[in-house]
């Protein structure tokens, strides 16, 4: 196992009229969706949101964060996913036309951690 693992918080945007169906989306997983996951190197994945504007936050931990969206990125179970996802999310920006919620998500930069 490496030395380092890297902490990743994003953020995503719901369209405001399809917070309760994004929800309810996540009710039941797809188990070969987190299969993949897991298999990718996701770990300690969580996803937050606030319900009076739709802003989702996830974070997880992995080896190497561009790695695990690779592998993901590579699997069929990730490719329906992304789309029955895309249909929550507020529209790609214009730079990003038809991008992948996946695709799109903003990093944030971490500048301080307590262990």
């Amino acid at each position: 196992m490496p030395d380092t693992i890297e902490r990743v918080c994003f953020l995503l945007t719901l369209r405001p009229e399809r917070i309760e169906d994004y929800l309810a989306a996540h009710d039941t997983v797809w188990p070969d969706m987190l299969s993949a996951l897991r298999a990718a190197g996701w770990t300690n994945y969580s996803l937050f949101l606030r319900p009076a504007d739709g802003l989702v936050v996830g974070y997880l931990e992995t080896p190497d964060f561009a790695a695990a969206q690779a592998a993901m990125a590579a699997t069929e179970i990730n490719a329906r996913w992304q789309a029955r996802m895309a249909e929550y999310f507020q529209p790609s920006s214009p730079t990003e036309p038809g991008a992948r919620p996946d695709e799109t998500l903003h990093r944030l930069t971490e500048y301080f951690h307590l262990d």
